[in-house]
């Protein structure tokens, strides 16, 4: 019996360790940054404060996971979008390349225009301009053969002032937030005045958002039987234009709810964030504000593309929070 004294008394002293050491979970969740290129601050409190609230169960802002809905743009919130949006500059490689099979362009607007490297003549009709361009010359060619034409462009085709592929340029700290949203139950969102068969090439690989969470400007298209196999046709009318008063449009036709956390960049996600913010219970909107000429671009009011004035303006009444890149953002880019 005077053995097991020792015996008894060890196991006493590891049980009260056990029952006083942190778990593994607890040990992650204090040494872990879920947003390590988010500089500490009152932005970075905002985001984890709300995510906190609206996760956890018991707390007066719970959400179900069924109502955890997070809309994103994409130009410019989660990729860059300077000097010209992407695929404008995916349309002007595409048009010249096949400008000897369209000799018609060379006196016909926008393509007259792109062909003469006028791209500021071109860029002062927005995203709409940016569409109706990929209508016209992409008339006639198959789903599969666009997907194939952007993937081949993304491969070779590299960004005039970093010199990375343009699917790099994407945001570091906004990946981080896409992961840690969905790591607590969220679903995540693009909705852009973007083309939609454009960025579902390679949203899911950039921010692994599936194709069908992918909500986008769009042209019609028809079914056909071509060689004994069903394809999808591209047809040179506009369907669908995503941007301003369209995105809210865009999010009930495809996601049937209204989003609980809206983030842009530019008076184009306007709507977006005032139909979000608009309903009930927790709510975030967010504006990335391009503050950092150095590691990225500055502009807000006065750029041709992206412009935010408006949203800067109405910010404080509206309780969205403005995201400064040069303070917010320890780094812009992947630096790996």
């Amino acid at each position: 019996m005077k053995n097991l004294i020792p015996i008894l008394v060890l196991l006493l002293f590891l049980v009260s360790c056990i029952s006083k050491s942190p778990t593994l979970t607890e040990q992650s969740k204090s040494e872990t940054d879920p947003l390590p290129n988010w500089s500490e601050g009152s932005s970075k409190s905002v985001i984890l404060d709300f995510i906190t609230k609206t996760t956890t169960f018991g707390n007066a802002g719970f959400l179900p996971e069924s109502d955890r809905i997070a809309v994103f743009d994409n130009d410019g919130t989660l990729w860059s979008e300077q000097p010209m949006y992407f695929q404008l500059a995916y349309a002007i490689d595409f048009i010249k390349k096949e400008s000897t099979n369209h000799p018609e362009w060379k006196k016909t607007e926008p393509f007259k225009s792109l062909l003469e490297d006028d791209i500021k003549h071109v860029m002062e009709g927005g995203e709409k301009a940016l569409v109706e361009i990929i209508m016209a010359s992409h008339a006639g060619m198959t789903s599969e053969d666009f997907q194939k034409s952007v993937s081949d462009w993304l491969d070779s085709a590299t960004h005039p002032k970093t010199g990375k592929p343009y699917n790099q340029m994407i945001y570091q700290p906004m990946v981080e937030l896409l992961e840690y949203l969905r790591a607590n139950g969220y679903k995540t969102f693009i909705v852009s005045g973007g083309g939609i068969d454009f960025m579902r090439v390679w949203a899911e690989k950039a921010y692994a958002i599936p194709p069908y969470q992918v909500i986008g400007s769009s042209i019609k298209s028809k079914y056909e039987i071509v060689d004994g196999e069903p394809v999808i046709i591209k047809l040179p009318e506009l369907n669908f234009f995503d941007d301003k008063g369209g995105k809210p449009i865009g999010i009930h036709q495809h996601i049937g709810k209204r989003p609980v956390l809206a983030v842009g960049n530019s008076d184009g996600d306007y709507e977006m964030l005032q139909y979000v913010t608009a309903g009930e219970g927790p709510r975030l909107g967010m504006l990335i504000h391009h503050t950092d000429s150095i590691r990225e671009y500055a502009y807000d009011r006065n750029s041709h593309i992206g412009k935010l004035s408006k949203g800067l303006d109405d910010a404080a009444q509206n309780q969205w929070l403005i995201v400064d890149m040069k303070s917010d953002w320890k780094n812009v880019f992947n630096i790996k």
